[in-house]
Order: C-alpha cells, then sequence, then structure tokens
C-alpha cells in the first residue's frame, strides 16, 4: 500500500490483527467485563473474530461491502451478549458505506469507519460518557479525520486514532455506567475500565499497526 491509499488485503490483515489481539487479551477483557458485566466480553470477541478468520480463509472476497458484510454477520451470530449485534452492526454500515470498492483513500476509509459508528449509536444509543465502546471510538474517528483533513498520511491518521481511542478508554474508568448491563451498577461500576472501550481501543492498535507495517 501507499501511505494514501489502503487495498483490500491490508483490510483483512487488519481483521487478522484485531483477531490476534482480542484473543492474546481475553482473560483481561473477561477480567475487566467480570467487575461490571457478564464475564464474557474476552471470550466473546475472541470466539467471534476467530470464527470471522475462519470464514476469510475459506474465501476471498472481491469488494469491500463483501468483505465487511461477511464479517458483520459472523459476528451477529456467533458472538453474544451486546458485542455481537454492536460490532456486528460497526462492520456491516462499514460495508454498507464502501460499496463494491477494493482500495480506500484516507477520506473514503474514514467515511467507511464513521459509517460504523454510526450503526453502533443508533443499535446501542450511546453517547459520551456513558462508559461505552463510543468513548474510545468517537474520539479515535475524531482524531483519524482531523489528521487526513490535515494532510496526513493513513498511517500516521490511523496512529492518531489509535492514541485518542486508548486516551477514550482510559477516561471510562471514573465514570459511572449509563448504558448496558454495568448501569445496573450505579455507582459501583465507577472505578473500572468498560470492556467494550478496550477492546474498540484494540481495533485500532490493530489498524495502526497493520498499516504501519504495510506502508510503501
Amino acid at each position: 500500500m501507499s501511505d494514501s491509499t489502503i487495498p483490500l488485503e491490508t483490510l483483512v490483515a487488519w481483521l487478522r490483527r484485531f483477531t490476534e489481539l482480542v484473543t492474546d487479551q481475553r482473560a483481561y477483557l473477561t477480567e475487566l467485563d467480570s467487575a461490571i458485566g457478564d464475564a464474557d466480553h474476552g471470550a466473546n470477541m475472541s470466539r467471534g473474530m476467530n470464527a470471522v478468520v475462519e470464514k476469510l480463509d475459506g474465501a476471498t472476497a472481491g469488494a469491500a461491502d463483501e468483505l465487511f458484510k461477511t464479517v458483520g454477520m459472523t459476528l451477529v451470530t456467533s458472538v453474544g451478549g451486546a458485542s455481537g449485534p454492536l460490532y456486528g452492526t460497526f462492520f456491516l454500515r462499514m460495508g454498507m458505506s464502501a460499496g463494491a470498492v477494493d482500495s480506500f483513500d484516507g477520506p473514503a476509509l474514514g467515511s467507511a469507519l464513521r459509517a460504523g459508528l454510526e450503526g453502533v449509536v443508533a443499535r446501542g444509543k450511546a453517547e459520551t460518557g456513558d462508559k461505552t465502546m463510543y468513548d474510545a471510538m468517537a474520539p479515535a474517528l475524531d482524531a483519524y479525520d482531523a489528521a487526513i483533513a490535515g494532510g496526513e498520511s493513513i498511517p500516521d491518521a490511523a496512529a492518531a486514532a489509535f492514541a485518542a481511542a486508548e486516551t477514550g478508554r482510559d477516561a471510562t474508568e471514573p465514570l459511572v455506567a449509563r448504558k448496558g448491563r454495568a448501569s445496573y451498577l450505579g455507582e459501583r461500576s465507577a472505578g473500572h475500565l468498560d470492556p467494550g472501550a478496550t477492546s474498540t481501543a484494540l481495533l485500532f492498535q490493530a489498524l495502526a499497526e497493520t498499516v504501519a507495517e504495510k506502508r510503501g
């Protein structure tokens, strides 16, 4: 890939790297979820993304809409709890936005990611400060878009997105959850990182690492 375009094969590599990260961090994600949720986020995400990789190993997607539809539907059908529908919707909306393309420039990738975020909002009704994956994803995309608008390369924009996702993740620790199972705990949900925001930071870590590794 060049610094200004990202081919489909790099997006597939991104998904594979995300699978590696959530599998490596499975116990940690579940530990976070045991404090404020169902204690299954790590296991669910690892199982779902490994099911995605099995699908990717079995067939080659010819275009982005096909790729992300496969990813989204696999997650919706194989992951329990809230994370499957939310991540599934994210990738489904990415595919719908992207269309039948086999590469992205910086703005096009940003538009697809933004459509994914809008899908998460439509399904989960979350906003800033609710202590959800939105708290990591929204600032990540704002940072990405700002970097691209400022003339930065895709790798540099992805690095900015990852840094913002980490900051957003860390900001969930003192929050009192207002959405999902964690909200049932009220004040006791404070003092814990949100597991969804944590896995979202891994999603952007995977993107940043993949495009940096493959930059031309």
